[in-house]
């Protein structure tokens, strides 16, 4: 009889993408395995998810507002309707397992596992726990993470530490550097700078890229450049008039792959998943922690590798002013490019969607 995982949770790159690569080794450990995915509705995961090849079912959940108003009312609702959504997932598809990424969508549906009595096993990429993985803790069957000293969000006994998965079809990828300035009709000879501001964009990376962008063309260098979709109308209207030569810009980059191939040089928010996969890519980073998450948690892992000599940090209040010169001038740094790119490969961690489906088939 073949085997039936659900996988919940979503919101933003740093969940989908671990999710995916999760089910990926699933799929290559139990061949007759059947995936579903259960999302929230309006998320990007409901594009990202079927374009992998997997189907989904999402659910209108959102967050709790930070402000008390009528909004949580609307907030409240949407989670009955989900609680109830999610029950009627489980009856249907009977999962021997469900799997929690972290994201609104896996709180209703663990929850209503937990109540049916269906082993759930949560996946967290960060050293600060978030809140629904919070809460879920106590009825999980185990809790892999990332970061050492997590016992206290979760309960010590269920905790594994596993990494962070990342895209293997990615890092792994042998296409050569031709092939891959072909894709995005750029100049393999000419020194390129990788730019992302994760799946939504970065306000500020793209402020700063966009004060300095006629650098690109003086230093004849070349921009690949992630805006994200929320900002991609905008900076298309400033840059397009303009006629750059060495630019090029994606609301997002789907053959990243490609991209990682071509680049001499990525600047990246510092989430826990994208460190993982910069730190398996082994190429030179400049970090731009995002100042808008729990505990400045992107800081401390940013730090973490600045203080390696495994990447260079730059304060988001401090990139306007700087980010594109520092870019610069390490692509005409080939020593410190070489000190960056070898220390972060050290730091790597090999191996973390399969230590993790360890756990889940122990469950099955």
């Amino acid at each position: 009889m073949d085997r039936k995982y659900i996988i919940s949770g979503g919101g933003t790159g740093g969940h989908i993408f671990p999710a995916l690569a999760i089910a990926n080794e699933i799929r290559k450990r139990d061949p007759g395995a059947k995936i579903l995915f259960v999302g929230a509705l309006g998320r990007m995961e409901m594009e990202r998810v079927p374009a992998a090849g997997y189907p989904i079912i999402g659910l209108p959940v959102e967050g709790l507002q930070r402000k008390l108003g009528l909004r949580n009312l609307v907030v409240a609702y949407k989670l009955v309707v989900s609680l109830l959504k999610a029950r009627s997932i489980l009856s249907s598809f009977s999962p021997d397992v469900v799997v929690g990424v972290g994201g609104y969508a896996s709180g209703p549906l663990l929850r209503m596992a937990a109540w049916q009595g269906i082993p759930a096993v949560i996946q967290e990429q960060n050293s600060y726990a978030g809140i629904t993985n919070r809460l879920l803790a106590r009825k999980a069957a185990v809790i892999c993470v990332a970061y050492t000293g997590m016992e206290k969000y979760f309960p010590a006994g269920k905790i594994i530490l596993t990494g962070n998965p990342v895209r293997e079809d990615v890092i792994n990828s042998t296409l050569n550097k031709s092939l891959a300035a072909e894709f995005f009709n750029i100049n393999a000879d000419k020194p390129i700078l990788l730019v992302l501001g994760g799946s939504l964009g970065a306000r500020t990376i793209n402020e700063s890229l966009l004060a300095h962008a006629e650098m690109f063309d003086r230093e004849n260098v070349q921009l690949l450049w992630q805006t994200g979709r929320l900002y991609f109308d905008k900076i298309k209207n400033e840059i397009e008039p303009l006629g750059f030569r060495n630019i090029r810009y994606f609301d997002f980059i789907n053959r990243m792959d490609l991209a990682y191939a071509l680049a001499d040089v990525i600047v990246s928010r510092a989430g826990a998943g994208t460190i993982s996969e910069l730190c398996l890519l082994g190429k030179p980073v400049i970090l731009i922690p995002s100042p808008n998450v729990a505990e400045d948690h992107q800081t401390k892992n940013a730090l973490a590798l600045a203080e390696k000599e495994a990447a260079l940090m730059i304060r988001d209040s401090e990139a306007k002013a700087t980010l594109v010169a520092t870019a610069l001038q390490l692509l005409n740094n080939e020593a410190l490019k070489t000190t960056l790119g070898k220390n972060c490969r050290e730091l790597a961690v090999e191996g973390s969607a399969g230590k993790i489906v360890d756990e889940i088939l122990k469950q099955v």
